[in-house]
């Protein structure tokens, strides 16, 4: 226990970014508990607003079977599973392919759900989730700029900039992110403008210690592109998954208050009456 930010005065927005193979409503689905928690740990007010990512899978991008929505008996339907990109292994270095397309998503729900005051991620979710708080910081448009001449990417032309403030113009940047079994592509010279320099929009990195879908240094590397790690990474005892245990979602809830409020005070909750589930897991899916 300790010192809490004051409670919120305004309605806040969060923007849930859903992983690899899933769905908007398929992660709320997941994540009910959470989404209940922090309703009742906001009371003037919280909305997650859950959004489905633009790519359908196949079959064939799916190395394990999926279930389908299919009603009909149609075998010929495709599952309902969605990427924010998919990973093209042609050489080195290796592709996000759609990524722009994903990006490009997501600026339209900046757009016309904004405004928001951070974003949830999972899995590759945790991913975009960097990459999107990254975008919409100034002066990022000319991080882009200097690392096409070592083979970077350009900047995404759905985030257009002011070129006087060097911020986007449609959404200013956030106030925090959060990254469940998130990473980075730092290795990668395609994707080196979202990193360097360091991303510093606040993140809270969850990490499971018995995670084989994204392995430690992989979610270590996302941790290391941010400007302040310190105190921002929690470790849970489990896997692929969101951990909804109250220790955690207290976690959660503490490091919003903070970046969403300035001033301290003496006031004190005690996390431990709160009621959850040992875990609510979002399967073990791959992470691309």
């Amino acid at each position: 226990m300790g010192s809490l930010i004051p409670l919120p005065s305004y309605h806040v927005n969060v923007l849930m970014i859903h992983g690899y193979t899933q769905s908007g409503p398929l992660f709320r689905a997941k994540t009910k508990v959470l989404e209940s928690r922090l309703k009742k740990s906001f009371p003037a007010g919280i909305t997650l607003h859950y959004v489905t990512a633009p790519i359908r899978l196949s079959p064939a991008d799916i190395p394990f079977a999926t279930p389908t929505n299919n009603t009909n008996g149609d075998a010929e339907e495709e599952p309902d599973t969605w990427a924010w990109w998919r990973r093209k292994d042609n050489g080195v270095p290796y592709e996000y392919e759609g990524l722009d397309k994903g990006l490009a998503h997501l600026a339209d729900v900046l757009r016309t759900r904004g405004p928001f005051d951070g974003v949830i991620g999972f899995s590759q979710g945790g991913a975009m989730a960097a990459m999107l708080a990254s975008l919409l910081e100034p002066g990022r448009r000319e991080a882009f700029e200097a690392a096409q001449k070592d083979g970077g990417i350009q900047f995404p032309e759905s985030f257009p900039v002011d070129l006087a403030s060097g911020e986007t113009m449609i959404h200013p940047p956030l106030k925090f992110a959060v990254s469940y079994s998130g990473f980075a592509p730092v290795d990668n010279l395609l994707y080196k403008a979202f990193y360097e320099p360091k991303i510093k929009t606040p993140i809270l990195h969850f990490l499971g210690t018995l995670d084989t879908v994204v392995d430690e240094p992989r979610s270590l590397a996302l941790v290391n592109a941010c400007a302040t790690t310190e105190g921002r990474v929690v470790y849970h005892p489990g896997g692929h998954f969101v951990n909804c245990q109250k220790i955690y979602v207290g976690a959660l809830i503490g490091f919003m208050r903070e970046m969403l409020y300035e001033e301290d005070t003496t006031e004190e909750e005690n996390y431990e009456d709160l009621d959850f589930p040992s875990d609510l897991r979002t399967e073990d899916v791959p992470a691309w």
